[in-house]
């Protein structure tokens, strides 16, 4: 019996030593990396080459102020959301803002197209029967996530989200339309220089449709106009200017995905998750496409919107923002600027 006891207390005495000598190992194996190790790791990660060491060195100075700027906001207290490195890291915010944004707001705006709806149309549900969460992914309305490249065509990718939301709505079927024929062909727009979802609506209408992705790839810069070649594969017959305010948005968003405008600063170029509720730019200069709304663990309310930075931004690809800020036209501007297409 005490043999039996000691070998026990042998056994047991054993297993502490291995898990403490393991616990050891792992921490001199895992050392804390450089910021020059954690630069090439990031390389290789997004496979960024640069054309020498002069331009190497430049790029890896700004990763290191990015990087300060990144723990300085994570560590500022309780926030609702995180920024982290992914593979915007090495810009500038006037670069990125620069190649890849691209809202335009033309003079015109505030006087709608004549291919508008004059009058917004709510919807027959009063704030009691709307539901209180809504993801339109969730009914399979939103396409994969896309990426813009260096080019500033978000207003693009902005337009052709809420389109396939509304086609998928109208047909049950879910299709992806391209971007690149909006870039080629959309005269009053600038193409990667920057333009707006009306201006592309507008084209949408009087070419007599689009064509799908798929026949009509994105190439990340302008091209000569080709819709000439292309059959279309859905045609709109008007488009919904959406009054300023949250209330008009979220009438909006229960029936369709939605084009928005966006404040776009630094702080959502690094954006990796959360509800977020940061700084914002000091006017709109960007495009993406609300997908829905609805409440966090934390009880803050949020508009759910996909983006065109690829999926390694975000919550791959998509954020979460507050919703109800009590500005007049919320948060980084977002129900300042919105529109929606009409399947014909």
């Amino acid at each position: 019996m005490a043999m039996k006891v000691d070998l026990m207390n042998i056994l047991i005495t054993l297993f502490f030593v291995i898990s403490i000598f393991n616990t050891q190992t792992r921490g001199r194996s895992q050392p804390k990396l450089s910021v020059s190790e954690r630069h090439e790791l990031w390389m290789s990660r997004h496979g960024r080459v640069y054309k020498d060491e002069v331009e190497k060195g430049e790029r890896f100075m700004i990763f290191k102020e990015n990087m300060k700027f990144i723990e300085s906001v994570n560590k500022a207290g309780n926030l609702s959301y995180k920024l982290g490195m992914n593979e915007f890291a090495d810009i500038t915010s006037q670069e990125f803002l620069a190649k890849f944004t691209g809202l335009n707001i033309p003079n015109s705006y505030l006087s709608p197209s004549p291919m508008s709806s004059t009058e917004f149309k709510t919807n027959d549900l009063s704030d009691d029967d709307m539901p209180s969460n809504l993801d339109w992914r969730e009914s399979g309305a939103v396409t994969q996530v896309k990426h813009q490249g260096q080019c500033g065509c978000c207003w693009a990718f902005s337009a052709v989200g809420s389109l396939e939301g509304a086609y998928k709505i109208a047909t049950g079927n879910l299709m992806e339309f391209s971007e690149q024929e909006l870039l080629d062909c959309t005269t009053n727009n600038y193409g990667c220089n920057g333009g707006f979802m009306t201006n592309a609506f507008d084209f949408i209408i009087e070419n007599g449709g689009i064509s799908r992705e798929s026949d009509y790839e994105y190439l990340g810069q302008q091209y000569t106009c080709r819709s000439q070649e292309k059959t279309a594969a859905v045609q709109i017959s008007s488009y919904q200017v959406v009054p300023e305010g949250e209330t008009s948005l979220l009438q909006a968003v229960t029936k369709q995905p939605v084009s928005i405008g966006i404040a776009a600063s630094q702080d959502l170029q690094f954006y990796s998750g959360g509800t977020y509720d940061g700084s914002c730019a000091d006017r709109i200069n960007h495009a993406v496409t609300a997908i829905g709304y609805g409440t966090d663990e934390e009880g803050q309310k949020y508009w759910l919107l996909k983006n065109s930075w690829g999926t390694s931004w975000g919550e791959n690809g998509f954020m979460k923002i507050i919703r109800d800020s009590g500005d007049p036209s919320g948060l980084c501007d977002i129900a300042k600027m919105s529109s929606y297409p009409n399947i014909a």
